[in-house]
């Protein structure tokens, strides 16, 4: 293998005449030889090699985060759910629960999962390491789940709901700030649905799992079907948090199973995407990221729809007692309510592919949130088996809105790392609260129709669908901002990163700075 010499900074033509000429600057070293690990740093940038290169870092990093990441989300999401589909097969009588007990259960996980998202989130941004530290994490929330099965009162069992949130505070934010250190604005939609997959297959499988362990393994051991439910999810979720540690990427410039090439170009996609190299400057620390989220109005609008729109679809922790009230067997039950998840699911992955083609984030976010208005609507107009089931459907869907709330989140904040970071924490853990508030809504006496709880989450999605046409209006107005400040980007850390975009790209500081200038928010 043979490569030139990359060419000095001195030696670039402050202008280049054309895009040959931009192409063949870009060249820092040919290589004959077919892609392999030994490959030079920046060879995989050449013309006739990048696209194949590019598709197959593409084809890796799918391979190996997002099925990692499907994959726990899909176990956090059926331990939130245990205690929902546990509570047919006698938890609440065992342990001696009253309603307002069992409500506090579901309660508590929120009360440190959503302050610890923050921290959490600016610690990961900082962390050279984020694969081991969220395998660790999973581990740990696995371990705690497991202990909940062997809970006898309800100060046992309070503590394990309450101390599961901590690790699990980790995953979701610090998953949606990974993919966004790899994937393009245009990438990200598809990518964030295809994650949040995990949480809508969950649903449908939690409910499936749950229904083969508390039918065909009650007194198994001596031991009752909801303990079993809590220790087999609680294993399962310890080793795949070991897998996480091996199978999850770290970030472009340091992930061990990229070669250096490899690692070169995966940050010169999103230098390109953005005009500008994804790196915090020297002065942009941990704390700073959050004074810039902070300042940012976009921030807190975004939190308010994040909650609303939790607020509007809590009925997830309750899905199991929702399709309860159709009258059919507790087996039939958690069958049911399999098919609504399957459903939003596919709507979940379709609305992002869209999203992502079109460039579009506003209505993808909002007519989901209009499909679940509709369904709330429905449910409290007939009390017949096969609307309400129906109705169902049309509620689950909604998380096809939510699923975009966080990628949304990264297209509006994109910039310093250290900013969105912190937004993304700030978003996703005040939104939380949203299921806190949730978990006090569906209340057992409110039942079978549950009228007021639904007119409750009726009401929140439509404040979220005014939360939508805020920051959508809020980008419009950052994006002119935009095209009248771009000489600002001539001082301080927004010039580091556009030089560092250049460098990465091997052009020069003009030519970044002018592709910067085509940089706009989604909306």
């Amino acid at each position: 293998m043979s490569a030139s010499p990359t060419p000095s900074k001195s030696s670039q033509p402050e202008k280049l005449s054309s895009s040959s000429d931009r192409d063949e600057k870009r060249v820092e070293a040919v290589v004959e030889s077919p892609i392999d690990k030994e490959d030079v740093d920046g060879e995989l940038l050449t013309p006739d090699r990048r696209p194949a290169a590019e598709l197959r870092l593409k084809r890796k990093l799918d391979m190996r985060l997002m099925p990692t990441m499907i994959l726990i989300y899909l176990l956090n999401y059926i331990d939130r759910v245990a205690p929902s589909a546990a509570r047919l097969q006698g938890l609440e009588a065992d342990l001696g629960l009253s309603d307002i007990q069992y409500e506090a259960i579901l309660a508590l996980v929120y009360a440190l999962y959503c302050p610890a998202q923050i921290p959490s989130n600016m610690a990961l941004n900082k962390l050279p390491r984020p694969s081991i530290f969220i395998g660790t994490c999973v581990v740990l929330w696995g371990l705690t789940s497991l202990l909940t099965g062997v809970t006898h009162n309800f100060a046992g069992i309070a503590l394990c709901r309450l101390f599961i949130g901590l690790p699990e505070a980790a995953f979701y934010p610090g998953a949606v700030y990974l993919i966004s250190r790899w994937y393009t604005k245009k990438e990200l939609s598809l990518r964030g649905a295809i994650l949040y997959f995990g949480l809508l297959v969950s649903n449908a499988f939690g409910s499936l799992i749950a229904a083969g362990i508390l039918s065909n393994m009650n007194g198994m051991l001596g031991i009752q079907a909801w303990r079993w439910l809590f220790y087999i999810e609680g294993a399962i979720t310890m080793s795949v948090g070991f897998l996480a540690m091996w199978s999850l990427p770290d970030f472009p410039h340091n992930t061990r199973w990229l070669s250096p090439a490899e690692r070169r170009l995966a940050q010169v996609r999103l230098a390109e995407d953005a005009g500008e190299a994804d790196e915090d400057s020297l002065a942009e620390s941990f704390m700073e990221g959050m004074r810039m989220a902070l300042r940012d109005p976009k921030t807190y609008f975004l939190a308010l729809l994040s909650f609303s729109q939790l607020l509007g679809l809590s009925f997830v922790n309750f899905f199991p007692t929702l399709t309860a009230t159709l009258g059919f067997p507790t087996t039939a039950t958690l069958l049911m309510a399999a098919p609504p998840w399957i459903f939003a699911a596919l709507m979940c992955c379709l609305n992002a592919w869209h999203a992502d083609k079109t460039g579009e984030r506003f209505f993808h976010v909002t007519w989901w949130t209009w499909g679940t208005i509709l369904g709330y609507i429905i449910a409290l107009s007939t009390t017949n088996v096969g609307a309400r089931y129906f109705s169902l459907f049309i509620m689950a869907s909604g998380y096809a809105s939510f699923a975009l709330v966080m990628v949304w989140t990264s297209n509006a904040i994109p910039r310093p790392p250290a900013k969105r970071a912190a937004a993304i924490g700030l978003v996703n853990g005040f939104g939380n609260l949203g299921n806190l508030v949730g978990s006090f809504v569906w209340k057992a006496n409110w039942g079978p129709d549950y009228h007021q709880s639904m007119g409750i989450a009726l009401s929140s999605m439509v404040f979220a669908t005014c939360m939508s046409l805020i920051i959508r209006w809020l980008i419009i107005r950052d994006n002119k901002k935009l095209a009248e400040a771009e000489e600002k980007w001539l001082h301080g850390a927004e010039r580091e990163r556009i030089e560092e975009a250049a460098r990465l790209e091997g052009i020069t500081f003009e030519e970044a700075l002018e592709k910067k200038k085509g940089f706009r928010l989604l909306y």
